[in-house]
């Protein structure tokens, strides 16, 4: 009977009330943002989406080993708060609930932290479609993303792109 009732809920409404979308401002990011907010339309969901700065390490040298550099790392949060906030009010509706938040951290793992931590029903996430060898060198954020979050991602490839 349980599994009934989580059918008719999925179907009233897919049982999306909440969507994670990581920003890093390519085209590929803000298509996806486009995406969520007819997805988000459709269920009534808030748009809660989020832009990571990845930590800023300089090598000092070889006694001290690497070091890093916060005032760096706070401007590089201020602009993406304020460029994530310019971003949503410009692409999506204003009838949708928004929210933005920077974190400071691995992509990957700040998405996925931030997801748990904001329990949202899905994660819609840019597949950039990186060459061979920078995948094999770098790999795949979205790709880490998807294996690691506790709940469903939708990968959006940009069609033009």
């Amino acid at each position: 009977m349980a599994h009934v009732r989580e059918v008719k809920k999925a179907r009233a409404g897919f049982g999306i009330s909440r969507v994670l979308v990581p920003i890093d401002f390519s085209e590929h990011s803000k298509y996806a943002l486009r995406y969520a907010a007819g997805l988000a339309s459709s269920c009534k969901a808030e748009i809660v989406a989020c832009y990571v700065v990845e930590p800023t390490i300089f090598p000092a040298d070889f006694s001290m080993g690497q070091v890093g550099v916060p005032n760096v790392e706070d401007e590089l949060r201020v602009r993406g708060k304020e460029e994530l906030d310019n971003l949503v009010m410009k692409v999506l509706p204003t009838r949708l609930k928004r929210r933005t938040i920077v974190r400071t951290g691995p992509p990957a793992a700040e998405i996925v932290r931030l997801a748990a931590e904001e329990e949202v029903d899905m994660i819609i996430i840019a597949a950039h479609g990186h060459g061979k060898v920078e995948h094999f060198l770098f790999g795949s954020t979205t790709e880490r993303v998807i294996r690691r979050a506790a709940c469903p991602v939708l990968t959006v490839r940009h069609p033009a792109v």
